[in-house]
């Protein structure tokens, strides 16, 4: 098989290039990533001589037809995304441009080769917040977007369920809960609290960290995705999830508890707006397909903090202890 992992040079993409190649060391991966703030090209070293890479952006719908037919390619997956909420309320163009026009244009490279498969990489923020108590969001609950980011993403994958009804592409969506683990962009809610705690500065925390989402580890998520590949169908829409809810300030205060910090460093800051109060959604027809999470949440979070321990010593030489 011959793939196309766009943003693979990112935190989820860089996760799912590394497994399929040690699954499938026979599989032809092309990375195409547009290199921006959160991607790394270092994350992929250790693949980068049996791996294509490209610069690009995935509007470039010429650049991205011609890798197509030049490596042969029967499946697109598409990670290629901006994905921080504050980012998108400060500024969102950047997120119309990616998650809008980088879809359609993925689209129109479809429609001019129907034998392609494309999974896209979608979020369960599309579904809006729930209040305690309610039930998690199935694949047909109403999409109720609260940000610039979360609109995006799902007006990308309205294009997309509209193309394969309109022109028979074959694609498929999965929407996924919290990531987390090694290669996050630090302005993430983990690495942040991680980052700073390792430098002894304040951990900020939006309002009273009350705010609760289901962790998900990141090479579960990659596993879900290619169970979706193999055994999924097109025009569905597949949930990936942990069941694994926690407040947001109890995996802060785990955290600290881990690296031997006190939780005193924690600092509430003003709540950003329209900040979702939680999100969950049933992930039983991905489960149907085969797929089970394999990392607990300690495990995962033991692993997620080594990491950014050794990537801090390596650059700066502090430790946990400075």
């Amino acid at each position: 098989m011959n793939i196309l992992v766009t943003g693979g040079a990112g935190f989820i993409g860089s996760h799912f290039v590394l497994r399929h190649k040690e699954r499938f060391p026979d599989d032809t991966i092309i990375v195409f990533d547009a290199m921006t703030y959160a991607a790394d090209i270092s994350f992929l070293d250790s693949v980068m001589d049996r791996i294509r890479f490209v610069k690009g952006d995935i509007t470039d719908t010429t650049l991205v037809s011609g890798l197509i037919k030049q490596y042969d390619v029967g499946v697109i997956v598409n990670f290629a995304a901006e994905t921080h909420v504050d980012r998108s309320i400060k500024n969102a163009i950047p997120f119309l441009h990616s998650n809008v026009l980088g879809v359609q244009s993925l689209i129109e490279v479809c429609k001019e080769h129907l034998n392609i498969l494309f999974l896209h990489v979608s979020t369960d923020e599309v579904y809006g917040e729930l209040k305690d108590g309610d039930p998690p969001c199935m694949v047909d609950t109403i999409l109720r977007p609260s940000s610039p980011y979360s609109a995006t993403k799902a007006a990308g994958d309205l294009l997309l369920l509209a193309a394969v009804r309109t022109f028979g592409i074959h694609a498929r969506i999965t929407r996924c809960t919290n990531n987390y683990g090694p290669h996050q962009a630090e302005e993430k809610f983990l690495p942040t609290v991680i980052t700073h705690a390792l430098k002894n500065e304040k951990v900020p925390i939006y309002g009273e960290g009350k705010n609760k989402r289901d962790w998900l580890y990141v090479t579960d998520h990659t596993d879900a995705i290619e169970t979706v590949l193999e055994k999924g169908e097109d025009g569905n829409i597949y949930l990936i999830a942990a069941d694994n809810e926690k407040q947001n300030i109890d995996v802060a205060k785990t955290v600290l508890d881990l690296l031997g910090k006190s939780r005193d460093c924690i600092e509430f800051v003003i709540d950003r707006p329209g900040h979702d109060w939680r999100y969950s959604i049933d992930a039983s027809n991905t489960r149907a397909l085969g797929w089970q999470p394999q990392v607990p949440f300690e495990e995962g979070l033991k692993k997620t903090v080594e990491w950014y321990k050794d990537k801090g010593l390596q650059e700066t030489g502090w430790t946990a202890s400075n």
